[in-house]
Parts: structure tokens; C-alpha cells; sequence
């Protein structure tokens, strides 16, 4: 997702649309769409901010954040569905917690006690140069 536009150019498009310049000069002189524009000086005409609105993210956090640290540290091995049914909130969902665990900087760690995978490598580990290999057989006359 790329940044927002800077306050200088929202500035600018204001003052142009300000001196009675309609919508599309504007956007082909600033170089934005057209709806940007007209978005522009919706903002400011509806709440009389300039700005641009935050980008991303959840504003408002549902879970006790305390309560969540403790109940890790109670049992560190529980998965979001245990600690979404132990914080007891019908506010929020499972994958809530989840973002909340991210937020306190705790994330599930590989158990170094569990036993190595059984499975074998799917591909050669050496040898291969990324070229396709032609595995046809040919008949011999």
C-alpha cells in the first residue's frame, strides 16, 4: 500500500479549487484521479480537516490487555481459541486475540522437545540450476 499524499499538495488542490478551478484541471494539473480531488474537498468540507485520514490498523482494542498478558503467562502453550474462551469476552473473535498477542510482541514458538519431521525433501538440494529437466524416456530401436 503506498503512502498517503502529502499536506502541501491537498493544499494546493484547496487553493485551486478555492480561486474556482473545477475538478478535472485540477486533477490533470496536480496529476491525481479526479475522485482523489473531489475526495479532498469533501474532507474538508465535512469535518474541515485537510489531513489525510489514519492508514490501516485496528483503533480500538476490545481485550484487557493485562488480563491477556497474564493469562500467557499462566499457561504459555495456550492457543488463541483457549485464551479467547479463558478472557471470557463475547465482544471479540478469536483471531482478535490473536492480533492482540502480536500487539504485546508474544507469538507461538516452535517446541524444540518435539521430534524432527519424518517427511523427506520434496527437491534435490544440490545439482539443481533452476532449468527444467526433461524426464520423458526415449525408446530405443
Amino acid at each position: 500500500m503506498g503512502a498517503p499524499y502529502d499536506a502541501d499538495l491537498r493544499q494546493r488542490i484547496l487553493a485551486a479549487y478555492d480561486r474556482g478551478m473545477t475538478t478535472t484541471p485540477i486533477a490533470e494539473m496536480f496529476r491525481v484521479s479526479p475522485a482523489w480531488a473531489r475526495r479532498v474537498k469533501q474532507r474538508r468540507r465535512e469535518s474541515g480537516q485537510v489531513t489525510h485520514k489514519p492508514m490501516g490498523g485496528v483503533r480500538v482494542v476490545k481485550i484487557d490487555m493485562v488480563r491477556l498478558r497474564e493469562l500467557v503467562a499462566q499457561q504459555p502453550d495456550a492457543t488463541t481459541r483457549e485464551l479467547h474462551q479463558r478472557l471470557g469476552c463475547d465482544c471479540c473473535s478469536e483471531s482478535a486475540v490473536g492480533m492482540a498477542l502480536l500487539r504485546l510482541g508474544l507469538s507461538f514458538k516452535k517446541r524444540r522437545s518435539m521430534p524432527a519431521s519424518r517427511t523427506a525433501p520434496t527437491s534435490p538440494s544440490v545439482g539443481h540450476s533452476g532449468r527444467r529437466i526433461n524426464r520423458r524416456r526415449t525408446r530405443s530401436a
